[in-house]
């Protein structure tokens, strides 16, 4: 049980280094390959430090803390549940920059410990959300010109 904490370590950079080869994989082998100039440079990028930290982990040699307890999975797995929505069928069948506003007006809900019965943090959330989006859609959309899903509304 004293080992929980690396072997935690060990499966969770695991999993985020192959996510990280995968998104990478996929972005070198998808046409338009202009399209694809952004994600696969910063699918390399995400690749390479993905593999750096599991081979430190398996090497013993990451500073690890407590790890997780199941209380703290527990508060994650909302904003989990959100997220994957997103990617696997939201992202898609929304449209990119509506997808986003609704999971993040959703993140920010339900991990914002401010009352959800006064007006004036809904009207904070939304501000937020808005600057938020603003931001993504100058830097994606005006700045780095790159390919966003695009499907019902935009």
């Amino acid at each position: 049980m004293t080992d929980l904490p690396r072997t935690q370590h060990i499966i969770a950079s695991g999993l985020i280094a192959a996510v990280g080869v995968t998104v990478a994989y996929i972005s070198f082998t998808q046409e338009p390959a202009q399209a694809y100039l952004f994600p696969r440079m910063i699918s390399s990028v995400f690749a390479v430090l993905a593999i750096w930290t599991f081979g430190k982990a398996l090497l013993g040699r990451t500073k690890v803390g407590n790890g997780l307890s199941a209380e703290a999975m527990k508060n994650m797995l909302p904003g989990l549940i959100v997220m994957l929505v997103y990617v696997f069928w939201a992202a898609k069948a929304l449209g990119f920059y509506t997808a986003t506003t609704i999971a993040v007006f959703i993140v920010i809900s339900l991990y914002d410990p401010a009352p959800h019965g006064a007006a004036k943090t809904w009207i904070k959330r939304i501000a937020i959300t808005a600057g938020f989006m603003a931001v993504m859609y100058g830097l994606f959309a005006l700045l780095l010109n790159v390919f966003t899903p695009r499907e019902v509304f935009f």
